[in-house]
């Protein structure tokens, strides 16, 4: 039954020792802790703050990255329209110097024609104008063989010569 209802010496010596404990935990022991406790509560406060500005730095990093990106993608798209506007200048000066080439070789082409052609008719004109003569000298030769005929046509030419 002692158990259950203690002595007076042993509350007494019990109490002693709890207080002699509490002394030297005070005089050796809770500071050391509580200076620990503080200095872990600094730490921690302090990752707190070193996360909270990672945080923030991560928030500008992705937005100076979006920007970085978009910044990016509009001098891709006015490159690819500066681009666009060489190929179809480039295409239309193509086109123009083309249509100016097939042209020039449709007049090179046409005069070389007309030169044939004029050269063709020259020859044709010398064949005619030899056929010609060789036909009137046939002629000639045939009607002028008797000088009485050759008379009348002495005097046919100087009608005609007065005349003009």
């Amino acid at each position: 039954m002692e158990l259950i209802t203690p002595g007076l010496g042993l509350i007494f010596w019990m109490t002693l020792a709890f207080l002699i404990l509490v002394y030297v935990l005070g005089k050796f022991a809770w500071k050391p802790i509580l200076q620990m406790l503080k200095e872990r509560e600094t730490t921690i406060h302090e990752a707190l703050n070193s996360a909270n500005q990672a945080r923030e730095e991560m928030k500008q990093l992705k937005f100076s990255n979006e920007q970085l990106l978009q910044e990016a993608k509009n001098e891709r798209d006015s490159m690819l329209n500066e681009a666009r506007k060489v190929r179809d200048r480039l295409l239309e000066e193509a086109r123009i110097k083309a249509g100016e080439e097939a042209s020039r070789i449709v007049e090179v082409a046409k005069a070389s024609i007309n030169n044939e052609k004029m050269a063709a008719m020259t020859d044709l004109k010398n064949q005619i104008a030899e056929n010609s003569l060789t036909l009137a000298k046939f002629i000639l030769k045939r009607e002028l063989s008797d000088p009485g005929k050759q008379e009348e046509y002495v005097q046919e030419l100087l009608r005609e010569v007065n005349i003009n």
